[in-house]
């Protein structure tokens, strides 16, 4: 990829910008999941993770922190890094951060189902039909009554309705489905079925080229 996303993460340090934002609508969202989640150990995975700025910061504050077992898998070893002293920062030894391709099903196998799914700056970067295809794999990431937390820009032609309506296709049921931001999307849906097996050996999308 010739985009730098390491570079990418600075907007998240600017105030008022689209980034910041959609991360205080994430987090609000990744509160109020865990406020509600049940009893007992909780697990969670995130796609394309970058510097863990949604999920740590919760799970540093929140009572249910020491309940969570988190997988954040990043490619980008300078961002993972970040999230990695993050976490250790936090006093938090259940977040484990890893250098790999987050496209990999094999990455999650032993996590999964997991009770939250982040999957936050992934679809704005794959085509339409690796969105489709990556949201079939949610009926698989995810456990009965857990909850998948997305990202979309708003530009025309918008396909968040369309990502709406993949998600029912998979027994999810929509939470919240806001523009925090100008042309910014941030979906939370909650799965009602049964989680099917987790394929193994197989790529869920491919990154855009942005050039």
């Amino acid at each position: 990829m010739s985009r730098d996303w390491y570079a990418w993460h600075d907007d998240y340090d600017r105030p008022g910008s689209a980034l910041a934002r959609r991360l205080t609508e994430v987090r609000r969202h990744l509160r109020d999941a865990l406020d509600q989640a049940p009893a007992g150990p909780l697990r969670a995975v995130s796609l394309c993770a970058g510097q863990g700025r949604d999920l740590i910061p919760v799970l540093a504050t929140h009572p249910r922190r020491d309940d969570v077992t988190a997988r954040l898998v990043e490619l980008d070893a300078r961002n993972a890094e970040i999230a990695a002293a993050a976490a250790t920062a936090a006093g938090l030894p259940g977040v484990q951060v890893v250098v790999d391709d987050a496209a990999r099903t094999d990455v999650y196998a032993d996590l999964v189902p997991a009770d939250l799914v982040l999957m936050c700056g992934v679809f704005g970067n794959i085509s339409d039909a690796d969105v489709r295809a990556t949201v079939r794999h949610c009926a698989s990431l995810c456990a009965t009554g857990g909850t998948v937390f997305w990202t979309r820009h708003r530009r025309a032609p918008d396909l968040v309705p369309a990502i709406c309506d993949w998600f029912a296709e998979e027994e999810f049921t929509p939470v919240a489905v806001i523009s925090p931001a100008d042309r910014v999307g941030v979906g939370v849906h909650r799965f009602l079925g049964e989680p099917r097996p987790l394929p193994a050996g197989e790529r869920i999308f491919e990154f855009v080229d942005h050039g």
